[in-house]
């Protein structure tokens, strides 16, 4: 694997690093530097995908998507993570949690590895969200139709959205 010429650290907060590296026949290039992530799709026994709705600083306003977090724990895997933020950020637990696929969330800049599953909740919830969340249940059918049609403005969530639909069709 390349390796840079040189790096210097540019910044350095709780959850971000930014490092400017020197590349040969490149040039200087800033690469942030973040925990990766999983994303969790949850679907209930009658069909209906769980989403969460909370405010996000970066972009001003209120994005729904699918239960994720940071790998911020130490010695825990992605899966575990994914199975820690359905709990946390809807109540859920899982009956069953298999591995959709993995993406880097913007490789221009950064190393970021998101894993994304697929989880078959319980009937009921175990606990309550986390505060600052709202819990919203849509039909799997109706999240669907907004991924195909772009409406869905948070990357992971259409991607697992997608993936998901082909992986529960038949055929």
């Amino acid at each position: 694997m390349p390796e840079p010429a040189g790096s210097r650290r540019l910044l350095e907060g709780r959850w971000v690093r930014v490092d400017e590296e020197e590349w040969p026949g490149i040039g200087p290039w800033e690469v942030v530097r973040t925990p990766d992530a999983a994303g969790v799709l949850p679907i209930t026994p009658e069909g209906d995908a769980l989403l969460v709705r909370q405010f996000r600083p970066p972009v001003r306003h209120v994005v729904t998507e699918i239960p994720a977090g940071l790998l911020d724990v130490e010695g825990e895997d992605a899966k575990t993570c994914a199975a820690r933020e359905l709990y946390e950020e809807t109540g859920f637990r899982h009956a069953s949690l298999e591995f959709l696929a993995g993406y880097y969330a913007s490789a221009g800049h950064s190393a970021e590895f998101v894993h994304l599953f697929l989880a078959r909740t319980r009937s009921d919830p175990e606990g309550e969200p986390e505060e600052g969340i709202e819990l919203i249940r849509v039909p799997l059918a109706e999240i669907v139709a907004d991924a195909r049609g772009g409406r869905v403005e948070d990357a992971k969530t259409a991607l697992a959205v997608l993936l998901a639909d082909v992986r529960m069709t038949p055929g």
